[in-house]
């Protein structure tokens, strides 16, 4: 499938058949992931794979992820991170969105549904899965084969709304 045609069919899916992520594409994702650009190359994202029913259920806890069969919290390592010296502006949440987006991309050509995550309890989060206090979790990555019948319509700005040349 060519990356137009990938992007354009990728949506974000709400319902998941129970149906296992093989190992192989679990990884594949990971790699996507392990090999995204990060600023200065500080590679300072950290993701904890979660696949084991007590753990998705503990999981759940804390975040809706659909029934989704595999889950990857993605966090970012604030003694890692680049910040920008003139503002001080650390590029925590950007990394771990590159990484993520990465990620979602590698599921979709896979064949695998995901949503991106931001809606969750990050104490319970940090708490069940004891999470340091030094990572901070960006998001959370549910991914599983689509239990849905049809894609839902993406309304999209049009792009005289979304671009703007030479001045805003």
């Amino acid at each position: 499938m060519e990356f137009s045609e990938l992007i354009t069919h990728r949506h974000s899916v709400r319902k998941y058949l129970s149906d296992k992520v093989e190992p192989e594409k679990r990884n594949a994702i990971l790699e996507a992931g392990r090999i995204a650009p990060t600023a200065a190359n500080l590679q300072p994202v950290k993701v904890l794979v979660v696949e084991e029913e007590t753990n998705l259920a503990k999981l759940s806890r804390s975040a809706n992820i659909y029934g989704a069969p595999l889950a990857f919290i993605v966090c970012a390592d604030h003694n890692a991170v680049w910040t920008r010296p003139f503002d001080n502006k650390k590029t925590t949440d950007i990394d771990a969105s590159i990484v993520t987006d990465h990620m979602m991309i590698q599921a979709e050509e896979l064949g695998l549904g995901s949503v991106w995550i931001c809606y969750f309890k990050p104490d319970i989060l940090k708490t069940d899965f004891s999470i340091p206090d030094n990572l901070e979790v960006i998001n959370i990555l549910a991914v599983g084969y689509s239990g849905e019948t049809k894609s839902p319509d993406k309304i999209r700005k049009d792009m005289k709304q979304f671009a703007f040349f030479e001045q805003l």
